[in-house]
């Protein structure tokens, strides 16, 4: 008698945590694996860029890239040079900038 309720305990401790699972199942593939896969496209973007490429900062600086090195990107935008690490450069802000130049 006392194995069954032992056992039937066990099983409503496994209910217990069911939505508990089901929440966190949901939570990542409605927001942590959106978020790793832009940010996956946004780190082959910033290592893409090539000279001649137009992009936007961040920071909403538009421009034309003129040289690229391994960290950083030299930056022609009106009549200065720019010196700026390749992480301020926006895929999703370049996209906008290249479609409406267009």
């Amino acid at each position: 008698m006392m194995t069954l309720f032992l056992q039937s305990a066990a099983g409503n401790e496994l209910f217990g945590f069911l939505p508990l699972i089901m929440i966190v199942s949901v939570m990542y593939l409605f927001f942590f694996r959106p978020q790793m896969k832009r940010q996956k496209e946004e780190k082959k973007f910033r290592t893409e860029v090539k000279k001649g490429s137009r992009v936007v900062t961040t920071s909403g600086i538009h421009g034309k890239v003129l040289e690229v090195a391994e960290n950083y990107i030299i930056l022609e935008s009106e009549n200065s040079r720019l010196k700026l690490e390749k992480s301020a450069i926006s895929k999703e802000l370049s996209a906008q900038y290249s479609t409406a130049e267009k």
